[in-house]
C-alpha cells in the first residue's frame, strides 16, 4: 500500500467512522452544556450556597473518576462500538436525574452517577477518535473535540433559552435527555470496532486500570488544561453576576463567548498542529490562556470578564486532544487504556475544578478563584514538551472486526504516521 493512500484516511468505513464519531462527541458536548447552564436552577431551587455548590458538584468528580479505570476492561470485554454504545446510553440517560432531587444528599448522589457517564463515554469516545487518527496518519481529533464544543455551545444557546423562558430543568433535561440518547444509538452503528490482530494475544486489562508512568506526564498538562474548562464553564456566569453585576442575560453570555472561541479554535486545530507543532501550538495557547486568566481576575466591568473568558477558550481549546493523541501513539497495548490514564489525570480535575472554585470562593473570593486557574494555565507553557511522545516500535496492530478497511492507515506504517502527524505534520508532509 501507498503511503499516500494511508495519508487520506482511506475508505468509506473510516470516513463514515470519523463522522459518527464526531456525533458522538457532539452528544456528549451537549450534554455537558446543558447541564452547565441549568446549575444556576439546581442551586436556586435547593437554597445552596457556594461552598454546598461546590460539595455537590465534586461527586460528579467522584463519580468520573472512579468509572475512568473501568474503561479499558469494559472496552476488552465488549469491545469499543458496544463499549461506547453502552456509555453513551448512561451517559445520556444521566442527564436527566440530578433536576429532580429534592434535596443536596440525593444531588450528590444522582451528580456521581452523571459523573459515571460521562467519564466512561469520555474515554470510549476519545479512544475511538485515537483509532480513526491512525487510520487518517495526520491530526484529527482537534475537529473531534471541536464537535464536542459546538455541542456544548448548541446545550448552552438551549440551555439559556430554557432558562430566559422560565422553563424548568426538570422537564427541560427530561426532553433532552432521551433525544440524546436515540442520537448516540443511531451514530454509534458506524463506529470502528477495533480488535487486536488473531496472532498478538493482548492480555486482558485489570477491572481498575490505574494511569501508567508513561500517561503521568501527559495527563499533568491535561489537568492544567481541563481545569480551566471545568472553572469556565461552571463558574462564569455566576461570576459577571456576583463580580461584576451583569443581568442574569449578560452573565450568561461569558459561557458563550468560551464556548464559541473553544469551538472555532479546535475545529482549526488540526490544522495548526500541522503547520507549527504540538509543542509550540500548547505553549502560544497557554500565553493566551493566561492573558485570559488576568483579564478575568482584574476585571470590574462585565466586558472585560468576557473577554478573558474568550481568551481561555482559544489558550486551551486543542490541548486535551493532543495529550490524548500522545497518549494513544505512546501506548503498546489497548489505546482506551493509554487514554483513560490520561482522562482519569486530565478529568479530574476539570470535573473537581467547579467544587475547587466553590471552595476557594467561600473561603477568600471569586476573583482569587480565577487566580488560582490563572496559574494552572500558565503551567501549560512549561509542560508542553511532554507532548512530543517517544515513536511506538512494537504493540498489536488493531483492525476492525469482519477484516481490513480497504486504504487503512493501520499497523506499524499507521502508527507510525499517527505519530509524525501529531508531532508537527511534518511526518505527513514529508510522506
Amino acid at each position: 500500500m501507498a503511503r499516500g493512500e494511508e495519508r487520506i484516511g482511506g475508505g468509506r468505513e473510516t470516513r463514515s467512522a470519523r463522522r459518527a464519531v464526531a456525533v458522538v462527541f457532539a452528544v456528549h458536548g451537549t450534554a455537558s452544556g446543558t447541564f452547565a447552564t441549568r446549575i444556576p436552577w439546581m442551586r436556586e431551587h435547593l437554597g445552596l450556597s457556594p461552598g454546598w455548590l461546590g460539595v455537590a458538584l465534586v461527586c460528579v468528580t467522584l463519580g468520573a473518576s472512579a468509572a475512568m479505570p473501568l474503561s479499558a476492561f469494559l472496552e476488552h470485554r465488549l469491545g469499543p462500538r458496544a463499549t461506547l454504545r453502552g456509555t453513551s446510553l448512561a451517559c445520556s440517560a444521566g442527564l436527566a436525574l440530578p433536576p429532580l432531587m429534592p434535596g443536596l444528599g440525593w444531588l450528590c448522589g444522582a451528580l456521581f452517577l452523571f459523573g459515571c457517564g460521562l467519564g466512561l463515554m469520555d474515554v470510549a469516545m476519545n479512544a475511538q477518535g485515537v483509532y480513526v487518527e491512525e487510520r487518517y496518519g495526520r491530526s484529527v481529533l482537534s475537529s473531534l473535540h471541536g464537535m464536542w464544543s459546538v455541542g456544548g455551545l448548541a446545550g448552552g444557546a438551549l440551555g439559556v433559552l430554557a432558562a430566559h423562558g422560565g422553563l424548568p430543568a426538570t422537564l427541560h433535561l427530561a426532553l433532552v435527555a432521551p433525544a440524546l440518547c436515540g442520537v448516540a444509538v443511531v451514530a454509534c452503528q458506524w463506529v470502528l470496532d477495533v480488535r487486536p490482530d488473531a496472532g498478538a494475544a493482548e492480555p486482558e486489562p485489570p477491572r481498575f486500570a490505574l494511569p501508567t508512568r508513561g500517561a503521568l506526564a501527559v495527563g499533568l498538562v491535561g489537568f492544567c488544561a481541563v481545569f480551566a474548562e471545568g472553572a469556565s464553564m461552571d463558574w462564569s456566569g455566576i461570576y459577571l453576576r456576583d463580580v461584576t453585576g451583569a443581568s442574569p442575560g449578560l452573565a450568561a453570555t461569558a459561557y458563550t463567548a468560551f464556548a464559541c472561541t473553544m469551538a472555532v479554535t479546535r475545529l482549526a486545530g488540526d490544522a495548526t498542529v500541522e503547520r507549527f507543532g504540538a509543542v509550540r501550538t500548547v505553549r502560544a495557547g497557554g500565553v493566551l490562556a493566561t492573558l485570559g486568566g488576568v483579564l478575568v481576575t482584574t476585571a470590574e466591568a462585565p466586558a472585560s470578564a468576557v473577554a478573558g473568558y474568550a481568551l481561555i477558550g482559544v489558550g486551551i481549546a486543542v490541548v486535551v486532544p493532543l495529550c490524548f493523541s500522545a497518549a494513544g501513539r505512546a501506548s503498546e497495548g489497548s489505546a482506551g487504556r493509554a487514554v483513560a490514564g490520561v482522562a482519569t489525570l486530565a478529568y479530574a480535575s476539570g470535573l473537581a475544578a467547579p467544587a475547587a472554585v466553590g471552595w476557594v470562593a467561600e473561603a477568600t473570593s471569586l476573583p482569587v478563584s480565577f487566580g488560582v486557574v490563572t496559574v494552572l494555565t500558565s503551567g501549560l507553557v512549561l509542560g508542553a514538551g511532554v507532548l512530543r511522545p517517544a515513536p511506538r516500535t512494537s504493540g498489536p496492530a488493531a483492525v476492525p472486526t469482519g477484516g481490513t478497511d480497504g486504504g487503512s492507515g493501520t499497523g506499524t506504517a499507521g502508527r507510525s504516521a499517527g505519530k509524525c502527524a501529531a508531532d508537527g505534520g511534518t511526518g505527513a508532509r514529508e510522506a
